[in-house]
């Protein structure tokens, strides 16, 4: 692990670990560097990592404050989500009208007689292609969808409608880059890489896309309350 990330890790792992109420600051960049015996860059990195999830605010002069909205709930940040939007970009590599299979009309609601979007799409982060996506989208409720909207955000293009996101339901397996895939990303066939299948959902329980997503630079962090019902029930001391 980068030294870096071990300061980010370490940091976010304390910042969960305090229980006292009301606004609380970090100690100075110099006081942390000496403490992991690391650079004042290498801290400024973390600080930086730490500032992009949310989880402190770096404000001039004063100093490296806590969020305590952060510290207080359940979080998850993988390597897409820790980026500023000025850092990713999309590139479209095809959209077009279809029928949905018999699968996708379950999922989304549909007869099929109905059409929806199926689009790919290239994620780059600082220039260089980590994912290819491919993605469904029911035609009826997004009659308009075009190529500036699959290269800009696609939860700010749902927002706009007037639809609310609930939340997203995601599964991961790990997987290797076909060819096809490795002439896309610009790397090795057979490169490992991460399968994600999401799921967004809007508020009332309506689906509003599905994607398929091959990310061959994916990581993720989860900060979790332990749930020891679950626990036990694993155990074999739950009721069955």
């Amino acid at each position: 692990m980068k030294k870096k990330d071990f300061v980010t890790q370490d940091l976010l792992s304390k910042i969960y670990q305090i229980s006292e109420p009301g606004p609380r600051k970090l100690p100075p960049e110099r006081q942390l560097a000496q403490e992991y015996g690391v650079s004042r860059f290498t801290i400024r990195q973390a600080m930086e990592k730490l500032a992009s999830i949310g989880v402190v605010r770096i404000v001039q002069g004063s100093g490296i404050w806590i969020n305590e909205k952060a510290r207080n709930n359940p979080m998850v940040y993988n390597s897409i989500t820790e980026k500023r939007f000025d850092q990713i970009r999309f590139r479209m590599i095809s959209l077009h009208k279809k029928r949905p299979s018999r699968d996708e009309q379950q999922i989304f609601g549909l007869t099929e007689e109905s059409f929806i979007w199926q689009f790919c799409r290239l994620r780059f982060v600082d220039d260089v292609a980590v994912q290819i996506e491919i993605s469904s989208m029911p035609v009826r409720d997004f009659t308009d969808l075009n190529q500036q909207v699959i290269e800009r955000s696609l939860q700010q293009y749902v927002l706009s409608k007037g639809y609310r996101i609930s939340h997203l339901l995601t599964t991961y397996r790990a997987v290797s880059v076909s060819r096809e895939q490795a002439a896309l990303l610009g790397c090795k066939k057979g490169s490992p890489a991460m399968h994600i299948n999401n799921r967004g959902i809007l508020e009332g329980g309506q689906v509003y896309e599905i994607s398929d997503i091959i990310d061959i630079n994916y990581t993720c962090t989860y900060v979790i309350p332990h749930n020891r019902e679950n626990l036990t029930f694993r155990q074999g001391g739950g009721e069955r």
